[in-house]
């Protein structure tokens, strides 16, 4: 990645099996991403993240959606 994502971006990490988060914000050499739905934040390498495209934004909000709907 050679820009920053905008925080609450959608994005990809490509260093972690390809996890899809929410860009939380940026912490030293780190991106920090929450994944959809909620959960812990991780810290991944800023060169190994890129944005998600449409279709996994798509199926993290339905993922997000599926979520909410059995809290």
């Amino acid at each position: 990645m050679t820009e920053k994502l905008p925080v609450r971006s959608l994005a990809v990490d490509t260093g972690s099996k390809d996890k899809i988060g929410y860009v939380m914000g940026y912490v030293g050499p780190y991106v920090q991403l929450r994944p959809p739905g909620g959960g812990l934040e991780w810290d991944a390498d800023p060169e190994r993240v890129r944005p998600a495209t449409e279709t996994e934004q798509l199926r993290a909000r339905v993922s997000e959606l599926n979520r909410a709907g059995h809290r």
